[in-house]
């Protein structure tokens, strides 16, 4: 694995959109290859696409990879200030015979599917005619009979023939590099060791290595990462849902679940774990572990992932992790006892039966509004308007009369009205649940009505009897 010196890999994004989850497992296992062979993991902004690049995505990538605790060896390289250094490359390789100048315009150059190198064989007489003439040109590598070989370390060997691939362009006519050969000189310049990527550019690879060879340069050694697909196994896009690494945050996600997650879209620790910290993680990761074959990414295994890891975060992490995702006429003080003491209770009811810090709101928003709304299909399934009045009334001064508000205490005293009133428990307890939280579904009424505290059970069994009135 190149033990003999420091390993050094590098994720290269280019900014024309957020974070792709796929591009976040890329910076993943480059990073966990890094830390496990204490190398450097580096960081390259492929910004050379002036049209579609901006600086807000640039920020977005950054703070993602911040985010999911993915942090970068020195500063990031930001290609487009190199074009002087890849111009100069593109200008040695001219000079030593690798390369040609090609004047074909646009129109020639697409009239076939492989560039026909009718100006490889142009004598320096008629290149010279030319150039004198003012004639543009983008200059072309040319590519030698053969063929190129290579190991992958997640397929193996790869051999490509040379007869397919063209005298591909190193420099455009309008004098802006390429692709092809930024991505060696840049490569090259920051010590790389091993390119990791995804296996979309491993077409790109018998390219960047006949660079490499023409210019004496260290090949690095190469890994191609299968692609991510949707459950339709086709290449995982938008039409899937969200594919974005902020897309997934803003829904609630937390970090260390879809780190978690992603590692384990084809790779393997190699025994049955499924939840790893982000140290076991590098312990365990070896590109041999990579599957050949494409992942599938499972939004409901992401799910319940985070649902595990919600639940073993402890409540005043939660706290914290929830408060954003809160609207904002929502305001609780933490250093106030009553709040946390509050708040904490409703995490805690809460942590077993969501599965994004999002739904803590969506489905508790009882806990953080005095006023609540009644779901229509939970008051016909549960509330009848003349008996359910007269149980609330007679329920509220039992409760009004309690001294210790407990979930013990509360249990007690709606059970022993209940069996006075000769009805199953159920009878009075499913009504009571829509009148505390304005629908059917709840954690353990008792341990509810413990958290949301006497006085705020009293307003809304009284606001339900109003409501009954007019029913």
């Amino acid at each position: 694995m190149g033990n003999e010196k420091t390993i050094r890999v590098r994720f290269a994004p280019s900014p024309t959109g957020f974070l792709h989850v796929g591009g976040a497992r890329t910076a993943l296992f480059n990073f966990l290859f890094a830390r496990k062979h204490q190398g450097q993991f580096l960081l390259r902004i492929e910004d050379t696409d002036v049209e579609r690049s901006r600086p807000e995505l640039i920020e977005n990538i950054l703070q993602s990879l911040s985010w999911m605790g993915i942090s970068w060896d020195e500063s990031p390289v930001y290609q487009s200030t190199r074009s002087a250094r890849h111009k100069e490359i593109c200008q040695l390789l001219l000079q030593t015979g690798h390369a040609y100048r090609c004047f074909c315009s646009a129109q020639e150059n697409a009239s076939g599917f492989m560039y026909d190198k009718r100006c490889r064989f142009l004598s320096e007489e008629e290149i010279q005619k030319k150039l004198s003439s003012g004639l543009p040109y983008a200059i072309r590598f040319r590519v030698p009979e053969g063929s190129t070989e290579f190991f992958d370390h997640i397929r193996g060997k790869v051999i490509v023939q040379h007869k397919e691939i063209e005298d591909f362009v190193l420099l455009r006519s309008d004098g802006t590099p390429v692709y092809q050969v930024a991505v060696v000189v840049d490569d090259h310049d920051m010590g790389i060791t091993h390119v990791i990527r995804g296996e979309d550019h491993l077409s790109n690879t018998p390219k960047q290595i006949l660079l490499y060879q023409a210019l004496g340069w260290q090949i690095p050694e190469f890994a191609h990462v299968p692609m991510i697909l949707g459950p339709d196994k086709k290449r995982l896009s938008k039409r899937h849902g969200a594919t974005s690494v902020e897309e997934y945050r803003k829904r609630g996600i937390l970090p260390h679940a879809l780190v978690n997650f992603l590692a384990l879209l084809g790779w393997s620790p190699g025994d049955n774990r499924e939840i790893l910290s982000l140290e076991e993680m590098i312990e365990a990761f070896d590109l041999k572990k990579i599957s050949k074959k494409s992942a599938v990414f499972d939004e409901n295994k992401l799910l319940w992932m985070n649902m595990q890891y919600i639940q073993k975060l402890p409540e005043s992490s939660l706290l914290e992790a929830v408060k954003p995702f809160l609207p904002s006429e929502i305001q609780f003080d933490l250093n106030s006892p009553e709040d946390q003491k509050k708040f904490l209770g409703c995490i805690a009811l809460m942590k077993k039966r969501v599965k994004t810090l999002l739904e803590f709101y969506e489905k508790g928003k009882y806990f953080f509004h005095e006023s609540i709304s009644y779901d229509p299909d939970a008051i016909q399934k549960y509330w009848n308007p003349e008996t359910t009045r007269a149980l609330f009334s007679e329920l509220f001064p039992r409760l009004e009369k309690l001294s210790e508000w407990t979930k013990e205490t509360t249990e007690v005293a709606v059970r022993a009205f209940a069996e006075e009133k000769k009805l199953p428990p159920a009878e009075v307890i499913h009504p009571l649940r829509v009148a505390l939280t304005g629908t059917s579904a709840s954690p353990g009424l008792f341990e509810l009505m413990e958290v949301l505290g006497k006085s705020t059970v009293l307003q809304r069994i009284a606001s339900a009897i109003e409501v009954l009135k007019s029913f």
